[in-house]
């Protein structure tokens, strides 16, 4: 009651009497499906148009979705399909997940729209997303030019339900879905009212109640989903007509770990429509098939410009003499060059494996730059991920006995860059180290690149990676340098056997003694190496949280 002598004689029956009332309340529960909670950028949705040589003026166009999901997500999206205007687009989806609400919320946006959807990266041509003022592909038909591929994607944690929402689900062999346990956090706050009241015939009346602060009083997490939570799930999944298996999955699978599944498997829960990927709603040639699909659009070609594609060739004007089919000559290879990378995961985050990336033709400086690198690392023994169409033969000799000098693995893959590529313009590396990921689907090595895959102490070559003897000069050099590093002999027969072929299968190069086991390039930079004991030497642990290169900042 307020202090002090009463007014009048009105306050005897009128008298508004205000109190404040503390109470500890349980807030809103937030569901995500990992405990860390750091899922790296946030989820941004732009409009991709395929730059695939010759599909144009009618090319595929697709929705990239990257980036983590959070309460916010879905508000963008519903500002993206707003711009679309109705147009029906696919997704191509690469998140390591998120908020699980906001999961489900776009799942039934996405099928309410009735939108396919597929697992993989976008690789941008030109212009690129958070870049301001880009106009390098204005006068295009587009503001974003580039080509999906599904190799290194992922969709984890919250995402696969985000991905049940589409009418065709596509993931394939080289991209990677996973599920496990819900995180719920529960979050305590104290609120404290102010009560305004009054006093009618002895009875207190309530005229208004607010909430005057707010205060946090602590939260905690839980590490397995509700019955509520479950039977949630389990009406969501069955209302995308997709099987009760994936919940299974997530219910054994612990919230710290993540269970990758399979696309057989996919295929037998219904989580994917069929074995296809990314390439089935993106690649160029779609947009040659009848009924055309509903993605691709018709940008009239300007007048002067080249006239609409013939097969894979774009015919140019009359007065113009047509150009000749593209080539891909051994010229135009960029040079070998070795760059640090640390794998960029979630899962590894911040003790993350860390290699070195060698990529290009192998030239005379090659060795040196090899040595300059290896001498800035100190006592570490990094393995070596290449990816090389082969090059000079001495340089490789020399530079494979440096690997074997310095005790280093070898392993064939690409590496591929998670916010900037190197060579580009403006993307600097944090304390000398990128962020990337390896993809042996995308890596070969041939010619005079397995010499410099012979010096590595373990040589490994994934089945997915492209290994041909093709133009390997087998002289007495080459027999000296396979015997030092104790290559067997059925090496030589298998290079004149094998010598016209473009690729041998891993079996072959392992029962020849080239690769030491059937592993790829994860068995030395996966994201989850730096758990198993003993650590491998090419862990390193930061201080700070994740490791961002060159990072765009958030609009």
């Amino acid at each position: 009651m307020l202090p002090g002598r009463l007014p009048d004689r009105q306050a005897l029956w009128s008298l508004r009497l205000i109190c404040l009332l503390v109470l500890l309340v349980m807030g809103h529960a937030a569901f995500a499906a990992d405990p860390a909670g750091d899922f790296g950028p946030t989820m941004r949705f732009v409009i991709v148009r395929s730059n695939a040589p010759g599909c144009e003026p009618i090319c595929p166009e697709w929705i990239s979705a990257e980036g983590s999901i959070e309460a916010g997500t879905p508000a963008l999206f519903k500002r993206m399909l707003k711009m679309l205007g109705g147009q029906n687009l696919p997704i191509v989806v690469d998140s390591p997940g998120g908020n699980v609400e906001a999961a489900l919320t776009l799942g039934r946006l996405i099928r309410k729209n009735k939108l396919d959807i597929a697992v993989g990266k976008t690789r941008f041509d030109g212009c690129l997303p958070d870049v301001k003022g880009c106009t390098e592909n204005d006068g295009r038909g587009g503001r974003y030019f580039g080509d999906a591929d599904a190799s290194g994607a992922m969709c984890n944690s919250a995402c696969p339900l985000m991905f049940a929402g589409g009418i065709r689900r596509l993931v394939g062999e080289a991209a990677y879905l996973g599920v496990h346990q819900i995180t719920t956090t529960y979050i305590r706050t104290k609120l404290q009212y102010r009560t305004t009241y009054r006093i009618v015939g002895g009875k207190k009346k309530v005229l208004s109640t607010r909430i005057v602060s707010r205060k946090s009083a602590g939260s905690y997490k839980t590490y397995q989903m509700s019955k509520a939570v479950e039977k949630r799930l389990a009406a969501y999944l069955d209302g995308m007509g997709v099987g009760q298996g994936v919940l299974e999955t997530m219910k054994d699978t612990p919230a710290s770990a993540i269970h990758q599944l399979e696309v057989q498997n996919m295929l037998r829960m219904k989580l994917v429509t069929s074995l296809d990927s990314v390439d089935l709603l993106t690649a160029g040639t779609i947009c040659r098939a009848t009924p055309l699909p509903a993605n691709c659009r018709d940008v009239p070609v300007p007048a002067g410009k080249a006239t609409p594609p013939v097969g894979n060739k774009v015919a140019k004007p009359a007065e113009v003499a047509p150009a000749e089919p593209e080539t891909v000559r051994q010229d135009t290879v960029p040079d070998m060059r070795f760059v640090l990378v640390r794998g960029k995961s979630f899962l590894c985050d911040p003790d993350c494996p860390e290699w070195i990336a060698a990529e290009g033709k192998i030239n005379a400086q090659t060795p040196e730059k090899l040595r300059q690198l290896i001498g800035t690392l100190g006592d570490r023994r990094l393995p070596v991920v290449i990816s090389s169409p082969g090059g000079d033969l001495p340089s490789a000799l020399a530079t494979g006995r440096l690997i074997r000098e310095r005790r280093l693995d070898v392993a064939v893959a690409r590496t591929e860059f998670m916010e900037c590529e190197p060579e580009k313009p403006g993307c600097i590396a944090q304390d000398g180290v990128y962020a990337g990921l390896t993809n042996d689907a995308l890596g070969e090595c041939d010619a005079a690149c397995l010499i410099m895959l012979a010096g590595g102490v373990r040589r490994l070559v994934g089945p997915h990676a492209r290994v041909s003897l093709q133009s390997l000069e087998l002289n007495q050099q080459v027999k000296t340098y396979l015997e030092e590093m104790a290559v067997g002999p059925d090496l030589f027969a298998a290079i004149k056997l094998h010598s016209s072929q473009r690729q041998l299968d891993a079996g072959t190069l392992l029962k020849i003694g080239l690769t030491t086991g059937p592993q790829s390039a994860d068995e030395l930079t996966g994201a989850s190496i730096c758990k198993s004991a003993p650590k491998p030497g090419n862990c390193r642990l930061v201080s700070a949280p994740g490791l961002q290169v060159n990072a765009p900042t958030k609009s």
